[in-house]
């Protein structure tokens, strides 16, 4: 070790390296890059040598990374941290509502080390979205390359980066282990309901990870990691068990661009009160989505949709229970048509609905189409003691220095079985 040394220092003094006259200045511009910049037109990072036959993480993460930041925040209750996503060139990032939430202030840094403030551009509770942007943003930003969450496919390989328990730049692989899985949570006002019809991975996903993206084989956005699943109770930071779960980019998508617009976003509505229940039809029994009400005046009074239907699919997608319809609503935009199969008295029939804005005054309320107790389980029982932290692995409002992670955001039959693997 001393030769080593001595030789460095031999090297360096024969050099001129120890001669103020010659030394060379240096920017920290310069720090953690490889030298060359994107230009500020940048089309994304997709990696297309990589598929999903034959993934190439080595590749795919390189080309990711500059996209990814990690997101620190400070509130009032202490300050919290989590991922996000850079979009464009302007400066605009995606990450989980429920990491900037509250923040009185934002900073990012991005994958080389760069440290900026930036600001909230808007939030959409509905959705656990948001959007911040960055100030005196640099002209080598690097946008991701955004894809198409409704092309994804149960057990194709994906990879999750962000910023779990604070250590930046973590990247995780897995497979798509389901889809439309219906995760359910409430926000920081518990009546902000998210209610999400999930793209579920079994990639590590862990407290910091919010907000963050999930990358197909080709390093393209599928998703924004939001939440997971732990067979621990009543711990606040639980570790990945492998249930992960991720809102579609495509939703993503719709709603950064209204916040970015307006900084608020509009949510399609029905205009119905829904439980869970099941159907038999044309001698097949179905489970479903059930009308226990139906508003006047609503695009589910308008397309003549009553008070006992059981709804079973929205256009191919099939309808498992009432979070299950009330997250495909969500993911529609309104004027958007769309064809409902339901069974009424026995027999299956279709009916068209246009979906409209959902009405000012309910817009912090359950979104129009909400879930009530019945046979099965209600949306109270689906969230569980989910209503502070259900959100998932983002941030730590608490003033814990990270994100509160707990199990109840998932339906309620798994979680009871995880209680009961708990006690045995």
């Amino acid at each position: 070790m001393g030769g080593a040394l001595l030789a460095s220092f031999g090297t360096a003094a024969l050099t001129g390296a120890f001669d103020g006259s010659t030394s060379a200045s240096a920017s920290l511009a310069d720090v953690g890059g490889s030298g060359s910049s994107t230009s500020g037109e940048g089309t994304g990072s997709a990696v297309t040598s990589s598929t999903s036959q034959n993934p190439d993480w080595e590749e795919v993460t390189t080309a990711v990374s500059p996209s990814v930041v990690a997101i620190q925040v400070t509130t009032a209750q202490g300050g919290g941290e989590g991922s996000g996503v850079v979009i464009d060139t302007d400066g605009h990032i995606v990450t989980n509502n429920h990491v900037v939430s509250g923040a009185e202030s934002v900073s990012v840094t991005l994958s080389d080390g760069r440290l900026y403030e930036a600001e909230i551009v808007g939030t959409d509770p509905t959705t656990d979205l948001a959007v911040v942007k960055l100030k005196d943003a640099p002209d080598d930003l690097q946008p991701a390359s955004i894809g198409d969450s409704d092309t994804v496919a149960v057990g194709e390989p994906v990879l999750a980066v962000g910023n779990p328990l604070g250590l930046a730049n973590t990247s995780t692989t897995g497979i798509v282990s389901a889809l439309d899985r219906p995760v359910s949570a409430s926000g920081e006002d518990t009546s902000d309901v998210v209610v999400t019809n999930a793209i579920q991975i079994d990639a590590a996903v862990n407290p910091g990870n919010s907000g963050g993206p999930l990358f197909d084989a080709e390093g393209n956005v599928i998703g924004i990691t939001s939440s997971i699943a732990s067979l621990s109770s009543g711990q606040s930071q639980s570790g990945s068990i492998g249930l992960g779960f991720a809102i579609p980019v495509n939703l993503a998508k719709n709603i950064s661009a209204q916040l970015i617009e307006n900084g608020t976003a509009e949510h399609a509505f029905l205009g119905v009160n829904l439980t869970d229940a099941s159907a038999t039809a044309d001698g097949v029994t179905r489970r479903g989505a059930e009308v226990a009400a139906v508003s006047d005046g609503s695009p589910a009074a308008d397309a003549g949709i009553r008070t006992g239907d059981v709804i079973v699919a929205i256009g191919d997608d099939a309808v498992n229970g009432a979070e299950s319809l009330t997250a495909f609503v969500r993911e529609r935009e309104a004027g958007e048509q769309e064809t409902l199969t339901l069974v009424r008295d026995g027999s299956s029939q279709t009916v068209d609905v246009t979906f409209a804005t959902r009405p000012a005054d309910e817009q912090s309320s359950s979104g129009g189409d909400s879930v009530v107790p019945g046979d099965g389980q209600s949306q109270q029982d689906g969230q569980g003691d989910g209503q502070e932290d259900g959100q998932g692995d983002g941030q730590g409002q608490q003033g814990d220095g990270s994100d509160q992670s707990q199990p109840n955001n998932i339906p309620d039959w798994l979680q009871k079985l995880f209680e009961e693997q708990n006690q045995g």
